[in-house]
């Protein structure tokens, strides 16, 4: 099976998240006529295909407040050779038109952005999702001023759904301060620390890749190295093992898919929607001495 990252050129949000550089930026009107021709596009090159997918959108923008997001997502999702469809979003959209998806395939990955949205609003957002029977995780992004309404959210929630914690880009954090999300996400310490990984193993390149609106194929985003084109099938010959070529991957959608790591293993079934098999209670090989094991807040 082949996973792939889709990213096309939408870079508009309805948000405006001091930490995010695409905050409030909008698209003029050909650019989203060329990324909604580029969407349809690869969902046309999916529903050709006879080999299993899954396949993880990662817009810079808000997508599901576009309709050929939610349309994409509909169609994909009912696609048998679709494994899974999901996409990373603020839910910001209404939720009503997942009704219209295969339950089994579709799923979201979810970010909650204290002081972009109210807290009862997402929270009755994602209690929608659980009616719909829609498979979701939610994170916040770790800083400082977010804390408290992390604390709140994974209060409020099902215990059923996890919440992860982002470390912010460029952030220290002491122990204390790390203990004090690990206590809300288990997982945190996977995203404390940039992880060293030039010349160790990655499934990226090889049954991961990334692709943009273009159908430029890489092994993942953070790669420029060019494998190929989706169109043409000519990135399927550049496809195989191959280590990672930078020296630290700091993203979840990067180091996920490091073999050094166990996270297929703790996110077995809900890698691309990040959501851990349960419950997550591996012994892990964690990249800080903090954390020795892994198990869910009750």
């Amino acid at each position: 099976m082949l996973t792939i990252l889709y990213r096309g050129p939408l870079a508009s949000c309805d948000y405006d998240c001091p930490y995010c550089p695409f905050a409030k930026r909008r698209d003029s009107t050909e650019q989203l006529r060329a990324d909604r021709a580029a969407l349809e596009r690869f969902c046309s090159w999916v529903a050709d295909q006879d080999k299993e997918l899954s396949i993880l959108f990662t817009p810079w923008g808000e997508g599901l407040v576009r309709s050929w997001y939610r349309r994409a997502l509909v169609g994909l999702s009912r696609l048998p050779q679709v494994r899974r469809v999901a996409i990373q979003t603020n839910l910001s959209c209404r939720t009503a038109w997942l009704a219209d998806t295969d339950r089994d395939t579709v799923a979201l990955w979810c970010t909650y952005h204290p002081g972009q949205t109210p807290h009862d609003r997402f929270l009755a957002k994602t209690a929608e999702l659980t009616d719909l029977g829609v498979r979701f995780s939610v994170g916040v992004v770790g800083l400082a001023e977010h804390l408290d309404a992390a604390r709140r959210l994974r209060a409020e929630l099902p215990a059923s759904v996890y919440l992860w914690i982002n470390a912010a880009e460029g952030h220290d954090y002491t122990d204390a301060d790390a203990a004090e999300w690990a206590a809300i996400d288990p997982l945190f310490g996977f995203s404390r620390h940039p992880h060293p990984t030039r010349g160790r193993a990655c499934r990226t390149g090889d049954s991961v890749v990334s692709v943009d609106g273009d159908g430029t194929v890489r092994r993942c985003h953070f790669v420029p190295e060019v494998l190929g084109n989706l169109y043409d099938g000519s990135f399927r010959k550049a496809l195989q093992p191959t280590p990672c070529p930078l020296d630290v991957c700091d993203c979840h959608i990067g180091y996920v898919h490091a073999e050094q790591l166990p996270l297929y293993d703790v996110f077995a079934g809900g890698v691309l929607e990040r959501i851990p098999a349960e419950p997550v209670w591996l012994p892990l090989r964690m990249p800080s001495s903090e954390v020795s094991a892994v198990q869910f807040p009750a």
